[in-house]
């Protein structure tokens, strides 16, 4: 039997404003954690595609900067913006990058991931990283591209990747800062926008920087320090035919100078910059705005991970969503902002005074006739599915059972159980979340309700008033959400019992 993916809502405070986003630092806790719980397989897959762009872009620089003349700062720039795309290609067509992955320590913060898998993700990346880099280092040099321009490209090259060794442990250490800072925050910036070309232009300016001012890279140096040592030990050094150039000159290029001088420092530096600067610096800032509790607290908006099934098999039926232990995909979701007139009576509640703490449950190993007696007898629509340690398998409903009712009148002989039927990635609550929150989630549809892109721009072709707008933002989601606590079931509320207290207040 394998566990569901839960989704448990992440209740944020709002800001008054019309319209406004889910903090970026949940949307980096939410990146990272998708990072760190990813197949390993999958992972090291996407970390060699990223290893081999960010090679690409290397490729990219040293062809448009070998033979340029001119001003030095416009050359660098000009190589800096080429080299953005092999952080463009990583963000849109996917890859996994150690120096953006270190953003996950948002994520370890927040108590989301252990140590263990942090460091388990970082290491096969950076092995992923390394083996896609290597990969191209051959086929550039099986292409012979140290060729390009009369021996220029080798050239220009061995110059770059000897001028990395020649940095102090220090030095080496303080640019690979400096450059994660950079890529990390053009990373971050991502998170405010998903429209692919928006993405792509954030990411420009950062990388641009960190390139033409000569920052540390460790993902590019095990590409570019390979290649010059490469090219210095297999290159044929009658084709260069350059004065005042020969190969004693890069003595210094070696394997284990690029390690010592270079690559640990810099690999250090990244790690810092990304992580402890950017990612823990912004968590910091983020849980101190959330002890601050102002005087007049406005409406609270529930942030839920984004939907991936649209399989509705009812009203009554979970949603399918990613695993917040596993996998999430994380997109930009539009949050409803505005002062509650709720009483503080309502505002103040939380899941846990609202639920049932000895909800009806289902065992996954009960026969599909067995399952539905037993929901007609308890006068339910659907349950949670649990084990014998009470640990959230799933949500069946009777809509489940019935089509497979109806699929064996047609295809004799299949016996279904329990757990064969059940939804098992579930929308869940936590019993802190607060009851206010749940209220709009079920009621309200924020793209119906705010019909504007991220960018701002009005998506709906006719002016409607916001009351207008609020009589048809109704809200297709469930009315029976199961409360998980430590990853085992410890109730569940309904759309009932909230309106039991409701009436209960304004009465």
């Amino acid at each position: 039997m394998t566990i569901p993916n839960l989704v448990p809502l992440a209740a944020r405070q709002s800001q008054p404003t019309p319209v406004a986003e889910t903090s970026l630092c949940q949307r980096a806790a939410a990146y990272g954690q998708e990072k760190v719980t990813k197949q390993a397989m999958a992972s090291i897959g996407q970390a060699m595609f990223a290893g081999a762009f960010i090679a690409l872009a290397f490729v990219f620089y040293l062809t448009v900067t070998t033979g340029a003349s001119g001003d030095w700062g416009m050359v660098r720039l000009v190589g800096g913006l080429a080299f953005s795309l092999g952080l463009m290609l990583v963000v849109i067509c996917g890859g996994e990058l150690f120096t953006s992955s270190v953003l996950s320590s948002v994520a370890w913060a927040q108590k989301r991931v252990s140590t263990r898998q942090l460091l388990a993700c970082w290491g096969r990346v950076y092995l992923g990283n390394f083996c896609g880099a290597m990969i191209m280092l051959a086929l550039i040099l099986s292409a012979k591209m140290y060729l390009l321009d009369g021996g220029l490209w080798g050239l220009n090259a061995l110059k770059v990747a000897q001028h990395k060794l020649h940095h102090s442990w220090g030095q080496a250490f303080a640019l690979g800062i400096l450059c994660n800072m950079l890529v990390c925050l053009g990373v971050w910036m991502t998170f405010a926008s998903k429209e692919a070309l928006t993405k792509a232009i954030l990411l420009m300016l950062p990388v641009a920087m960190f390139v033409s001012s000569g920052f540390e890279h460790s993902i590019a140096n095990l590409f570019m320090v390979p290649l010059g040592i490469a090219i210095k030990q297999l290159a044929i050094w009658d084709w260069y035919q350059i004065p005042g150039f020969t190969a004693q000159q890069f003595n210094d290029l070696t394997l284990l100078h690029f390690l010592t001088n270079n690559l640990i420092p810099v690999t250090a530096g990244n790690i810092v910059g990304g992580g402890i600067v950017v990612g823990l610096g912004y968590w910091w800032i983020d849980a101190g705005k959330a002890r601050v509790v102002p005087e007049k607290v406005p409406l609270r908006a529930v942030h839920l991970e984004p939907v991936l099934s649209s399989d509705q098999q009812g009203k009554e039926q979970i949603q399918h969503s990613d695993n917040a232990a596993n996998t999430i995909s994380i997109l930009s979701s539009k949050v409803c902002r505005g002062e509650t007139q709720m009483p503080k009576s309502i505002q103040k509640l939380n899941v846990s005074a609202l639920m049932d703490q000895t909800p009806f449950t289902l065992s996954p190993e009960l026969s599909v006739y067995e399952g539905l007696k037993q929901l007609n007898e308890a006068q339910l629509r659907g349950a949670p599915v649990v084990d014998a340690q009470r640990r959230l398998l799933g949500f069946v409903s009777q809509q489940d059972l019935l089509r497979s009712l109806w699929s064996e009148e047609f295809v004799r002989g299949i016996g279904y159980k329990v757990a064969d039927l059940m939804q098992t990635r579930v929308l869940t609550v936590t019993p802190d979340d607060a009851v206010a929150d749940l209220i709009e989630v079920m009621v309200v549809d924020r793209d119906k309700l705010f019909p504007v892109s991220d960018m701002g721009v009005l998506t709906g072709n006719t002016y409607a008033s916001y009351e207008e707008r609020l009589r048809h933002a109704s809200a297709s989601k469930p009315s029976c959400f199961p409360v998980v606590s430590e990853g085992k079931l410890v109730g569940v509320i309904t759309r009932e019992a909230i309106v039991t207290k409701v009436c209960a207040v304004y009465g």
